[in-house]
């Protein structure tokens, strides 16, 4: 079996020959976050929650936020349109805030034991699709319950959640490298998970903004086109396109491979800088 890192398939590889350590450091670290707090697991529920009626509260009822993609679209359409934008940006921003510290915290799993490293900030990504999948639960629930119900057009999602994994995963690998290195990552993260937010159309419509000369920029964005291939799927009952869904594949690929490849080839150096 080829396993230089060069390999595509090399990450992937090493992840399924460690998944049940994987699986026991992705327990942990879900646990961890909720250890010690008076309502644990409800967090997973209420904070998502909270967020949503913020940002509903002040995109939509104080600035009059709208999508305009439905027939006479209610606050409601608007709240949920948001609420899937948010599920998957919460995603990465649970992946993105952790990472930079992953591997520093752990300076005995570097200097002491011979230790599958990529595992760590990979565990980081496992608990954020555990809370994913919370959230994203909520968000289809809320859809047939108060919106306008499902399509089968929602099952673009087994397409566009994948890439977005790999995204997450690439970021953990790079962030968590990058971080033993420089610490102040940790610190700028909380900055750049707004820069992401509020260039990912979680709270407005991409219309808004194509003939502007910032979408030359944010075009490259891949949450961007997922959130934006999320909503039209499920939301708008509409078939999304297959060229924002390659584009985010190949974006998916590209940044878990090269996060790999960064993580690899700095990793020799973590016991020496830790």
């Amino acid at each position: 079996m080829n396993s230089s890192p060069w390999n595509p398939l090399t990450p992937y590889r090493l992840l399924w020959r460690h998944r049940s350590l994987l699986n026991q450091f992705t327990r942990r670290t879900i646990e961890q976050r909720h250890k010690g707090s008076f309502l644990g697991f409800v967090w997973a529920v209420l904070t998502p929650l909270l967020s949503l009626a913020l940002y509903t509260f002040v995109f939509g009822y104080v600035f009059g936020g709208r999508f305009n993609q439905l027939p006479g679209e209610t606050d409601m359409d608007y709240a949920l349109a948001v609420f899937l934008g948010l599920v998957l940006f919460q995603f990465l921003a649970d992946v993105l805030a952790v990472s930079p510290l992953s591997i520093v915290t752990q300076p005995n799993f570097v200097k002491k034991v011979v230790f599958p490293l990529e595992i760590l900030p990979t565990a980081a990504v496992g608990a954020g699709i555990f809370n994913a999948v919370i959230t994203l639960g909520l968000a289809l629930l809320g859809i047939i319950f108060l919106g306008r119900g499902l399509h089968l057009h929602a099952l673009w999602l087994l397409a566009i959640l994948p890439p977005v994994a790999l995204i997450g995963l690439g970021c953990a690998w790079f962030f968590s490298a990058f971080g033993v290195f420089v610490r102040d990552t940790a610190n700028i993260m909380p900055f750049l998970l707004q820069v992401l937010m509020y260039t990912s159309a979680v709270f407005f419509a991409l219309s808004k903004i194509r003939d502007s000369i910032a979408w030359q920029f944010l075009k490259w964005n891949p949450l961007l086109w997922a959130v934006e291939d999320a909503r039209h799927a499920v939301l708008w009952h509409l078939s999304v396109s297959l060229k924002s869904l390659l584009f985010l594949w190949v974006a998916g690929l590209l940044i878990s491979f090269g996060g790999y490849l960064f993580f690899h080839k700095t990793r020799p150096a973590f016991a020496d800088v830790l």
